[in-house]
Protein backbone atom coordinates (compact mmCIF):
# COMPACT_ATOMS: atom_id res chain seq x y z
CA UNK A 1 0.00 0.00 0.00
CA UNK A 2 1.04 3.60 -0.64
CA UNK A 3 3.09 5.59 -3.11
CA UNK A 4 6.49 5.30 -4.23
CA UNK A 5 7.11 8.70 -3.83
CA UNK A 6 5.18 9.25 -0.51
CA UNK A 7 6.17 7.63 2.64
CA UNK A 8 3.71 5.45 3.66
CA UNK A 9 4.90 2.45 1.52
CA UNK A 10 7.13 1.35 -1.53
CA UNK A 11 4.78 0.55 -4.44
CA UNK A 12 2.42 2.89 -6.00
CA UNK A 13 -1.17 2.16 -6.23
CA UNK A 14 -3.31 2.00 -8.74
CA UNK A 15 -4.85 4.64 -10.97
CA UNK A 16 -2.51 7.38 -9.01
CA UNK A 17 -2.09 9.97 -11.74
CA UNK A 18 -0.96 13.01 -8.84
CA UNK A 19 2.75 11.53 -8.36
CA UNK A 20 1.87 10.41 -4.62
CA UNK A 21 0.17 13.60 -4.18
CA UNK A 22 -3.69 12.48 -3.79
CA UNK A 23 -3.53 11.21 -0.70
CA UNK A 24 -5.97 8.12 -2.05
CA UNK A 25 -5.78 4.59 -1.85
CA UNK A 26 -3.03 3.97 1.14
CA UNK A 27 -1.97 7.85 0.73
CA UNK A 28 -4.29 9.21 2.80
CA UNK A 29 -3.11 6.59 6.06
CA UNK A 30 -4.43 8.28 9.02
CA UNK A 31 -5.50 11.46 7.36
CA UNK A 32 -7.74 14.02 8.80
CA UNK A 33 -10.50 15.64 6.64
CA UNK A 34 -9.72 19.62 6.83
CA UNK A 35 -13.65 20.52 6.77
CA UNK A 36 -12.61 24.24 6.72
CA UNK A 37 -11.05 24.21 3.39
CA UNK A 38 -13.78 26.18 1.91
CA UNK A 39 -14.40 28.46 4.29
CA UNK A 40 -13.19 32.26 4.18
CA UNK A 41 -11.61 33.51 6.80
CA UNK A 42 -11.84 37.18 7.88
CA UNK A 43 -9.66 40.04 6.39
CA UNK A 44 -7.35 40.30 9.29
CA UNK A 45 -6.34 36.60 10.25
CA UNK A 46 -3.00 34.98 10.22
CA UNK A 47 -2.46 31.45 9.46
CA UNK A 48 -1.57 29.34 12.28
CA UNK A 49 2.14 28.55 11.77
CA UNK A 50 1.97 25.09 13.23
CA UNK A 51 1.94 22.31 10.35
CA UNK A 52 1.69 18.34 10.77
CA UNK A 53 3.61 16.25 8.80
CA UNK A 54 3.42 12.54 8.23
CA UNK A 55 5.99 9.82 7.41
CA UNK A 56 6.19 6.12 6.75
CA UNK A 57 3.78 4.38 8.68
CA UNK A 58 1.72 5.98 10.87
CA UNK A 59 4.15 8.75 12.61
CA UNK A 60 2.92 12.24 12.42
CA UNK A 61 4.99 15.12 13.85
CA UNK A 62 3.98 18.99 14.53
CA UNK A 63 6.58 21.95 13.17
CA UNK A 64 6.99 25.54 13.33
CA UNK A 65 6.83 27.00 9.51
CA UNK A 66 8.89 30.32 10.66
CA UNK A 67 9.17 30.90 6.89
CA UNK A 68 5.63 31.78 6.48
CA UNK A 69 6.22 28.70 3.21
CA UNK A 70 2.29 28.73 1.25
CA UNK A 71 2.17 24.88 1.64
CA UNK A 72 -0.69 22.36 0.45
CA UNK A 73 -1.73 18.82 1.94
CA UNK A 74 0.52 16.11 0.14
CA UNK A 75 3.95 18.72 -0.62
CA UNK A 76 7.17 17.31 0.36
CA UNK A 77 9.16 19.25 2.85
CA UNK A 78 12.26 19.07 4.35
CA UNK A 79 12.40 19.32 8.49
CA UNK A 80 14.45 19.52 11.24
CA UNK A 81 15.66 16.02 13.03
CA UNK A 82 16.29 16.09 16.55
CA UNK A 83 19.71 14.43 15.91
CA UNK A 84 21.06 16.27 13.50
CA UNK A 85 20.45 16.36 9.30
CA UNK A 86 17.06 16.70 7.95
CA UNK A 87 14.57 14.20 7.12
CA UNK A 88 11.58 14.32 4.35
CA UNK A 89 7.94 14.20 4.85
CA UNK A 90 4.22 15.09 3.59
CA UNK A 91 2.47 18.01 4.87
CA UNK A 92 -0.60 16.24 5.72
CA UNK A 93 -2.60 19.12 7.90
CA UNK A 94 -2.60 22.94 7.58
CA UNK A 95 -4.74 26.05 9.45
CA UNK A 96 -6.72 25.55 12.33
CA UNK A 97 -7.32 21.64 12.25
CA UNK A 98 -4.35 21.83 13.75
CA UNK A 99 -4.36 23.50 16.75
CA UNK A 100 -7.34 20.84 17.08
CA UNK A 101 -5.01 18.09 16.70
CA UNK A 102 -3.05 19.40 19.24
CA UNK A 103 -5.27 19.87 21.75
CA UNK A 104 -6.31 15.96 20.83
CA UNK A 105 -2.77 14.50 21.60
CA UNK A 106 -2.11 16.79 24.70
CA UNK A 107 0.26 18.90 22.95
CA UNK A 108 1.08 22.28 24.06
CA UNK A 109 2.24 24.79 21.85
CA UNK A 110 5.51 25.82 23.18
CA UNK A 111 6.69 22.41 23.08
CA UNK A 112 6.39 22.19 19.49
CA UNK A 113 10.38 23.74 18.73
CA UNK A 114 11.22 21.59 15.55
CA UNK A 115 11.11 23.75 11.97
CA UNK A 116 10.35 23.53 8.47
CA UNK A 117 13.59 24.20 6.59
CA UNK A 118 12.03 24.30 2.94
CA UNK A 119 10.20 22.75 0.26
CA UNK A 120 11.27 19.71 -0.73
CA UNK A 121 14.14 20.12 -4.19
CA UNK A 122 14.21 17.35 -7.01
CA UNK A 123 17.91 16.48 -5.40
CA UNK A 124 15.83 15.89 -1.61
CA UNK A 125 13.67 13.69 -3.08
CA UNK A 126 16.07 11.68 -5.25
CA UNK A 127 18.09 11.08 -2.63
CA UNK A 128 15.48 10.36 -0.37
CA UNK A 129 13.92 7.88 -2.96
CA UNK A 130 17.26 6.12 -3.37
CA UNK A 131 16.80 5.77 0.65
CA UNK A 132 13.63 4.46 0.49
CA UNK A 133 14.76 1.50 -2.15
CA UNK A 134 17.39 0.43 0.11
CA UNK A 135 15.24 -0.14 2.98
CA UNK A 136 13.46 -3.89 2.10
CA UNK A 137 17.27 -5.16 1.53
CA UNK A 138 18.54 -3.48 4.76
CA UNK A 139 15.90 -5.08 6.62
CA UNK A 140 16.73 -8.69 5.40
CA UNK A 141 20.54 -8.00 6.30
CA UNK A 142 19.62 -6.87 9.71
CA UNK A 143 17.64 -10.15 10.13
CA UNK A 144 19.94 -12.15 9.18
CA UNK A 145 22.38 -10.81 11.78
CA UNK A 146 19.81 -10.82 14.91
CA UNK A 147 19.63 -14.59 13.96
CA UNK A 148 23.57 -15.02 13.84
CA UNK A 149 23.49 -13.64 17.36
CA UNK A 150 20.47 -15.74 18.57
CA UNK A 151 18.50 -12.63 19.46
CA UNK A 152 15.07 -13.44 20.50
CA UNK A 153 13.79 -10.30 18.52
CA UNK A 154 11.74 -9.76 15.20
CA UNK A 155 12.76 -7.07 12.81
CA UNK A 156 9.66 -5.69 11.13
CA UNK A 157 10.18 -2.54 9.57
CA UNK A 158 13.49 -0.12 8.63
CA UNK A 159 13.03 3.73 8.18
CA UNK A 160 15.73 5.55 6.78
CA UNK A 161 15.79 9.80 7.04
CA UNK A 162 15.70 11.83 4.22
CA UNK A 163 19.32 12.40 4.21
CA UNK A 164 20.53 9.14 4.28
CA UNK A 165 22.41 9.89 7.52
CA UNK A 166 20.46 7.32 10.01
CA UNK A 167 18.10 4.49 10.03
CA UNK A 168 15.34 3.75 13.10
CA UNK A 169 14.57 0.02 13.34
CA UNK A 170 11.26 -0.99 14.40
CA UNK A 171 11.53 -4.66 16.22
CA UNK A 172 9.20 -6.62 18.65
CA UNK A 173 10.08 -8.26 21.46
CA UNK A 174 8.73 -10.55 24.32
CA UNK A 175 11.33 -8.96 27.19
CA UNK A 176 14.22 -7.28 27.49
CA UNK A 177 16.70 -7.73 24.76
CA UNK A 178 20.73 -6.76 24.76
CA UNK A 179 21.04 -5.46 21.48
CA UNK A 180 24.58 -3.80 21.48
CA UNK A 181 26.03 -6.45 19.94
CA UNK A 182 23.68 -5.97 16.96
CA UNK A 183 24.35 -2.36 17.00
CA UNK A 184 27.88 -2.52 16.66
CA UNK A 185 27.83 -5.12 13.54
CA UNK A 186 24.88 -3.31 11.71
CA UNK A 187 27.24 0.00 12.18
CA UNK A 188 30.00 -1.82 10.86
CA UNK A 189 28.03 -3.14 7.77
CA UNK A 190 25.61 -0.25 6.76
CA UNK A 191 28.18 2.68 7.74
CA UNK A 192 24.84 4.95 8.97
CA UNK A 193 23.60 5.28 12.63
CA UNK A 194 21.85 2.88 14.25
CA UNK A 195 18.60 3.54 15.98
CA UNK A 196 16.39 0.71 17.78
CA UNK A 197 13.11 1.21 18.64
CA UNK A 198 10.68 -1.14 20.26
CA UNK A 199 6.89 -1.29 19.03
CA UNK A 200 4.14 -2.98 20.59
CA UNK A 201 2.33 -6.35 18.39
CA UNK A 202 -0.31 -3.62 17.91
CA UNK A 203 1.70 -0.71 16.21
CA UNK A 204 3.67 -3.09 14.14
CA UNK A 205 0.20 -3.87 12.19
CA UNK A 206 -0.32 -0.48 12.13
CA UNK A 207 2.98 -0.05 10.12
CA UNK A 208 2.92 -3.49 8.25
CA UNK A 209 -0.77 -2.77 7.03
CA UNK A 210 -3.26 -5.61 5.49
CA UNK A 211 -6.74 -6.73 5.20
CA UNK A 212 -8.63 -7.60 7.97
CA UNK A 213 -11.52 -10.48 8.51
CA UNK A 214 -14.28 -7.95 7.64
CA UNK A 215 -12.60 -7.96 3.90
CA UNK A 216 -11.49 -4.08 4.44
CA UNK A 217 -8.07 -2.25 5.70
CA UNK A 218 -7.01 -2.57 9.00
CA UNK A 219 -8.37 0.37 11.50
CA UNK A 220 -5.15 0.52 13.20
CA UNK A 221 -3.65 1.52 9.32
CA UNK A 222 -6.14 3.37 8.18
CA UNK A 223 -8.20 5.94 10.69
CA UNK A 224 -7.35 4.44 14.49
CA UNK A 225 -5.08 6.43 16.28
CA UNK A 226 -5.27 4.97 20.17
CA UNK A 227 -5.39 1.62 20.83
CA UNK A 228 -7.52 0.85 23.65
CA UNK A 229 -7.63 -1.80 25.75
CA UNK A 230 -10.07 -5.05 24.94
CA UNK A 231 -10.82 -7.66 27.41
CA UNK A 232 -13.09 -10.81 26.59
CA UNK A 233 -15.65 -9.01 28.96
CA UNK A 234 -16.38 -7.20 25.51
CA UNK A 235 -17.11 -10.71 23.71
CA UNK A 236 -19.13 -11.96 26.93
CA UNK A 237 -21.91 -8.67 26.53
CA UNK A 238 -22.11 -9.31 23.19
CA UNK A 239 -23.03 -12.72 23.49
CA UNK A 240 -19.94 -13.66 21.07
CA UNK A 241 -18.06 -17.00 20.90
CA UNK A 242 -15.08 -16.82 22.93
CA UNK A 243 -13.30 -18.63 20.08
CA UNK A 244 -10.17 -16.78 20.11
CA UNK A 245 -9.09 -17.98 16.69
CA UNK A 246 -11.92 -15.60 15.71
CA UNK A 247 -11.63 -12.97 18.24
CA UNK A 248 -7.97 -12.40 17.22
CA UNK A 249 -6.78 -9.84 15.01
CA UNK A 250 -3.77 -9.79 12.87
CA UNK A 251 -1.71 -8.92 15.27
CA UNK A 252 -2.28 -11.73 17.79
CA UNK A 253 -4.73 -9.37 19.79
CA UNK A 254 -8.25 -8.66 20.47
CA UNK A 255 -9.80 -6.97 17.97
CA UNK A 256 -9.98 -3.62 18.80
CA UNK A 257 -13.22 -3.27 16.95
CA UNK A 258 -15.00 -5.87 19.69
CA UNK A 259 -15.17 -2.45 21.42
CA UNK A 260 -17.40 -0.44 18.96
CA UNK A 261 -20.31 -1.74 19.97
CA UNK A 262 -20.08 -2.35 23.13
CA UNK A 263 -21.45 0.96 24.98
CA UNK A 264 -24.58 -0.01 22.61
CA UNK A 265 -25.22 -3.29 24.04
CA UNK A 266 -24.28 -2.18 27.85
CA UNK A 267 -27.11 0.85 27.57
CA UNK A 268 -29.20 -2.32 26.32
CA UNK A 269 -28.21 -4.39 28.99
CA UNK A 270 -29.42 -1.88 31.88
CA UNK A 271 -33.32 -2.41 31.33
CA UNK A 272 -32.59 -6.29 31.50
CA UNK A 273 -33.18 -7.80 34.82
CA UNK A 274 -30.43 -9.33 36.34
CA UNK A 275 -30.06 -13.60 37.95
CA UNK A 276 -33.62 -13.99 36.29
CA UNK A 277 -32.82 -17.80 35.85
CA UNK A 278 -36.13 -19.72 36.96
CA UNK A 279 -39.52 -18.10 37.63
CA UNK A 280 -41.89 -20.09 39.84
CA UNK A 281 -45.65 -20.58 38.52
CA UNK A 282 -48.67 -23.01 39.14
CA UNK A 283 -48.06 -25.23 36.69
CA UNK A 284 -44.35 -25.30 37.54
CA UNK A 285 -40.87 -23.83 37.54
CA UNK A 286 -39.82 -22.01 34.03
CA UNK A 287 -36.57 -21.63 33.35
CA UNK A 288 -34.49 -18.85 31.37
CA UNK A 289 -33.58 -20.27 27.85
CA UNK A 290 -32.67 -17.04 25.89
CA UNK A 291 -32.94 -13.37 25.96
CA UNK A 292 -32.82 -10.54 23.14
CA UNK A 293 -31.99 -7.53 24.73
CA UNK A 294 -32.50 -5.10 21.89
CA UNK A 295 -36.38 -6.69 21.61
CA UNK A 296 -36.16 -6.66 25.12
CA UNK A 297 -38.11 -10.24 25.43
CA UNK A 298 -37.28 -13.05 27.33
CA UNK A 299 -37.87 -16.56 26.51
CA UNK A 300 -39.19 -19.37 29.18
CA UNK A 301 -39.60 -22.48 28.78
CA UNK A 302 -40.84 -25.71 31.40
CA UNK A 303 -39.56 -28.67 32.17
CA UNK A 304 -40.13 -31.55 29.15
CA UNK A 305 -41.83 -29.20 27.55
CA UNK A 306 -39.73 -28.10 24.08
CA UNK A 307 -41.89 -24.52 23.45
CA UNK A 308 -40.40 -21.55 24.88
CA UNK A 309 -42.82 -19.00 25.78
CA UNK A 310 -41.64 -15.04 25.09
CA UNK A 311 -42.39 -12.59 27.81
CA UNK A 312 -41.58 -8.93 27.70
CA UNK A 313 -38.89 -7.67 30.17
CA UNK A 314 -41.81 -5.38 32.37
CA UNK A 315 -43.59 -9.14 32.77
CA UNK A 316 -40.78 -10.58 34.01
CA UNK A 317 -39.87 -8.15 37.02
CA UNK A 318 -43.41 -8.32 38.02
CA UNK A 319 -43.60 -12.06 38.15
CA UNK A 320 -40.22 -11.63 39.37
CA UNK A 321 -41.40 -9.71 42.53
CA UNK A 322 -44.37 -11.83 43.06
CA UNK A 323 -42.47 -14.77 43.48
CA UNK A 324 -40.27 -12.93 46.16
CA UNK A 325 -43.73 -12.14 47.87
CA UNK A 326 -44.90 -15.82 47.50
CA UNK A 327 -47.19 -15.23 45.19
CA UNK A 328 -47.03 -17.41 42.01
CA UNK A 329 -49.16 -16.91 38.87
CA UNK A 330 -50.76 -19.91 37.28
CA UNK A 331 -49.45 -20.12 33.49
CA UNK A 332 -47.05 -18.29 31.21
CA UNK A 333 -48.59 -19.25 28.25
CA UNK A 334 -51.64 -17.25 28.80
CA UNK A 335 -49.12 -13.93 29.03
CA UNK A 336 -46.75 -14.82 26.65
CA UNK A 337 -46.04 -11.48 23.95
CA UNK A 338 -46.83 -11.34 20.70
CA UNK A 339 -44.13 -11.45 18.53
CA UNK A 340 -43.96 -9.98 14.50
CA UNK A 341 -43.40 -12.56 12.17
CA UNK A 342 -40.59 -12.35 9.63
CA UNK A 343 -42.44 -10.94 6.40
CA UNK A 344 -41.72 -13.09 3.61
CA UNK A 345 -41.16 -11.70 0.04
CA UNK A 346 -43.25 -12.88 -2.41
CA UNK A 347 -40.63 -13.98 -5.56
CA UNK A 348 -41.70 -12.93 -8.59
CA UNK A 349 -41.36 -15.07 -11.51
CA UNK A 350 -40.45 -13.22 -14.17
CA UNK A 351 -40.96 -14.31 -18.18
CA UNK A 352 -37.88 -15.37 -19.53
CA UNK A 353 -38.44 -13.37 -23.09
CA UNK A 354 -34.20 -13.76 -23.76
CA UNK A 355 -35.05 -17.27 -24.81
CA UNK A 356 -32.24 -19.13 -22.53
CA UNK A 357 -32.66 -22.13 -20.84
CA UNK A 358 -31.86 -22.50 -17.21
CA UNK A 359 -28.21 -23.12 -16.00
CA UNK A 360 -29.23 -25.79 -13.89
CA UNK A 361 -31.69 -27.77 -16.51
CA UNK A 362 -28.86 -30.61 -16.55
CA UNK A 363 -28.44 -31.02 -12.99
CA UNK A 364 -32.45 -31.03 -12.56
CA UNK A 365 -32.42 -34.12 -14.83
CA UNK A 366 -29.87 -35.91 -14.01
CA UNK A 367 -31.67 -35.76 -10.23
CA UNK A 368 -34.93 -36.78 -11.20
CA UNK A 369 -33.44 -39.85 -13.18
CA UNK A 370 -31.36 -40.78 -9.91
CA UNK A 371 -34.18 -40.33 -8.19
CA UNK A 372 -36.62 -42.66 -10.33
CA UNK A 373 -33.74 -45.34 -10.48
CA UNK A 374 -33.22 -45.26 -6.72
CA UNK A 375 -37.08 -46.30 -6.57
CA UNK A 376 -36.84 -49.21 -9.14
CA UNK A 377 -35.94 -52.64 -7.96
CA UNK A 378 -32.60 -53.64 -8.50
CA UNK A 379 -33.75 -56.56 -11.39
CA UNK A 380 -34.94 -53.41 -13.21
CA UNK A 381 -31.93 -50.96 -12.95
CA UNK A 382 -29.01 -53.14 -13.23
CA UNK A 383 -29.15 -53.75 -16.84
CA UNK A 384 -30.33 -49.05 -17.65
CA UNK A 385 -28.59 -47.64 -20.13
CA UNK A 386 -26.88 -44.41 -19.57
CA UNK A 387 -27.88 -40.99 -20.28
CA UNK A 388 -25.64 -40.59 -23.39
CA UNK A 389 -27.35 -43.99 -24.84
CA UNK A 390 -29.92 -43.95 -27.36
CA UNK A 391 -33.52 -44.78 -26.57
CA UNK A 392 -33.63 -48.34 -27.00
CA UNK A 393 -36.50 -49.63 -29.57
CA UNK A 394 -39.38 -51.92 -28.47
CA UNK A 395 -38.36 -55.62 -29.39
CA UNK A 396 -40.32 -57.38 -32.30
CA UNK A 397 -42.16 -60.67 -31.93
CA UNK A 398 -39.93 -63.55 -33.50
CA UNK A 399 -41.98 -64.57 -36.44
CA UNK A 400 -42.80 -68.58 -36.12
CA UNK A 401 -41.38 -70.59 -39.00
CA UNK A 402 -41.21 -74.23 -39.73
CA UNK A 403 -37.90 -76.16 -39.26
CA UNK A 404 -36.18 -77.27 -42.50
CA UNK A 405 -35.30 -80.91 -42.98
CA UNK A 406 -31.59 -80.94 -43.70
CA UNK A 407 -30.65 -82.53 -47.23
CA UNK A 408 -30.04 -86.13 -47.26
CA UNK A 409 -27.12 -87.56 -48.68
CA UNK A 410 -27.85 -91.42 -48.18
CA UNK A 411 -25.57 -93.76 -46.38
CA UNK A 412 -24.31 -93.60 -42.66
CA UNK A 413 -24.77 -90.01 -42.89
CA UNK A 414 -28.40 -89.35 -43.70
CA UNK A 415 -29.10 -87.37 -40.56
CA UNK A 416 -25.87 -85.10 -41.12
CA UNK A 417 -26.10 -81.66 -43.05
CA UNK A 418 -22.67 -81.12 -45.14
CA UNK A 419 -22.02 -77.12 -44.96
CA UNK A 420 -19.53 -77.49 -48.35
CA UNK A 421 -22.41 -78.64 -49.96
CA UNK A 422 -24.98 -75.88 -48.84
CA UNK A 423 -22.64 -73.24 -49.79
CA UNK A 424 -22.16 -74.60 -53.10
CA UNK A 425 -25.45 -74.46 -53.99
CA UNK A 426 -26.00 -70.83 -52.68
CA UNK A 427 -23.34 -69.92 -55.00
CA UNK A 428 -24.80 -71.71 -58.22
CA UNK A 429 -28.56 -70.17 -57.10
CA UNK A 430 -26.86 -66.68 -56.97
CA UNK A 431 -25.12 -67.09 -60.56
CA UNK A 432 -28.09 -68.37 -62.31
CA UNK A 433 -30.41 -65.23 -60.92
CA UNK A 434 -26.93 -63.00 -61.92
CA UNK A 435 -27.47 -64.50 -65.42
CA UNK A 436 -31.25 -64.06 -66.14
CA UNK A 437 -30.88 -60.68 -64.89
CA UNK A 438 -28.17 -59.78 -67.80
CA UNK A 439 -30.24 -61.43 -70.28
CA UNK A 440 -33.35 -59.59 -69.30
CA UNK A 441 -31.58 -56.24 -69.77
CA UNK A 442 -29.85 -56.92 -73.23
CA UNK A 443 -31.53 -54.83 -75.80
CA UNK A 444 -33.41 -57.06 -78.27
CA UNK A 445 -32.88 -57.21 -82.00
CA UNK A 446 -34.62 -56.33 -84.36
CA UNK A 447 -36.10 -57.77 -87.35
Amino acid sequence: MGCGSCSSGGCAPAGCKSNGTCLTNGCSKLDVYDWLAHMDMPANYKPFNIIEIKFKGSRKEFYLNNENLYLEAGELVAVETTTGGYDIGHVSLTGELVRMQLKKRHVRTEDVVKKIYRKASPADVEKWKQAKETEFETMHKARVLAKELGLAMKLSDVDYQGDRTKATFYYTAEGRVDFRELIKKMAETFRIRIEMRQIGMRQEASRLGGIGSCGRELCCSTWLTDFKTVSTSAARYQNLSLNTLKLAGQCGKLKCCLNYELDTYMDALKDIPEKVERLETGKGVARLQKTDIFKKLMWFSYPNDDNWIPLEIDRVKEIQQLNKEGVKPDDLKEEAAEIDKPVIAKVLDYENVVGQDSLTRLDDKTAKRKKNNRNKPRSQTAGAPSANSPRPQPARRPVERAPEEPKRQGGADAEAVNPKANVAGANRNNNRRRNNRNNNNRPKPTE
